[in-house]
């Protein structure tokens, strides 16, 4: 493991990039949308683990300053290209969450189905580095596949699989959070489309 990164599920990613975006994308969830609410026109964002760019995109054309970022070369390569496609041309950096070391520059940090990847022994540094990249004020919201302990799912990618109280605990313990809600969603994934509990966290860096 590299850059709090697990070079397995890492490397699904890589060869098989085409095939999960192409079951990604639809309409903005109920969670991007009160992300996109959340945040002044204009307000910068950086997107950890951005896939296929779907959600980028959609922030893009609501008027948020978007830097999409994803840890594999493929799915920032498809990323790219749909936001190019769309009139919305960004660089998508390839960054894996543990080199990032941004210090007070974004508004909002969006990570959906991103952070769930982090090996627990490295996630509580992850969201440490997540809330100092973030500007005093500034809010991220992240999901995580819900469980009682780290593993691998059919595809052999690595989960944390924690619950919402050991996720809960994880953040208040890794920086100054302020969290503002967990909540859990009965949800789909690459493996099919029900049968995922997913728990959504927002919480803030303080002003």
């Amino acid at each position: 493991m590299t850059g709090a990164g697990d070079d397995p599920t890492l490397q699904f990613y890589e060869t098989r990039a085409a095939e999960h975006a192409a079951r990604a994308g639809g309409a903005p969830g109920e969670e991007l949308r009160d992300f996109i609410a959340a945040l002044p026109r204009g307000a910068r964002v950086l997107e950890l683990g951005c896939g296929a760019g779907h959600d980028a995109l959609a922030m893009l054309r609501a008027g948020l300053d978007v830097s999409p970022t994803d840890g594999a070369a493929a799915m920032a390569g498809l990323a790219a290209a749909r936001l190019a496609d769309a009139g919305h041309a960004r660089d998508v950096a390839v960054l894996r969450f543990g080199d990032l070391a941004a210090e007070a520059a974004f508004d909002g940090i969006w990570a959906r189905a991103a952070l769930l990847h982090v090996p627990r022994e490295c996630l509580r540094d992850v969201l440490a580095r997540v809330f100092r990249a973030l500007r005093p004020g500034g809010l991220q919201m992240a999901s995580f596949k819900a469980g009682t302990a780290e593993g691998r799912d059919a595809h052999g990618r690595l989960y944390s699989y924690p619950s919402v109280a050991e996720l809960a605990a994880l953040y208040r313990a890794s920086a100054g959070w302020e969290i503002e809600a967990v909540t859990t969603r009965a949800g789909g994934s690459f493996d099919g489309p029900q049968g995922t509990d997913w728990i959504w966290v927002r919480a803030r860096r303080p002003a």
